[in-house]
């Protein structure tokens, strides 16, 4: 029998809008940026514990976010968020 004793997710999610949404690239930059922070009061609005490890602007204006996120409240995961 095998059981999960920790576990976390290591996600890279990309912001991006379509290409002709119509928006200049700082506009749509800056909604990719509020696009995140909506993502992260999210997980805090879960109550989800999360380590975001990176934040990258990209050239097309899209952005790509690193984020190391507990899913299970069950198990211990300190080893992960230290």
């Amino acid at each position: 029998m095998k059981r999960v004793k920790s576990g976390c997710i290591l996600q890279t999610l990309v912001f991006l809008q379509k290409e002709d949404c119509g928006f200049s690239k700082e506009a749509q930059l800056k909604y990719n940026l509020e696009e995140v922070e909506k993502y992260k009061k999210e997980l805090e609005k879960n109550k989800t514990r999360y380590q975001i490890l990176g934040v990258a602007e990209q050239a097309d204006s899209s952005v790509i976010v690193r984020v190391r996120k507990h899913l299970n409240d069950k198990t211990d995961v300190s080893e992960y968020f230290n």
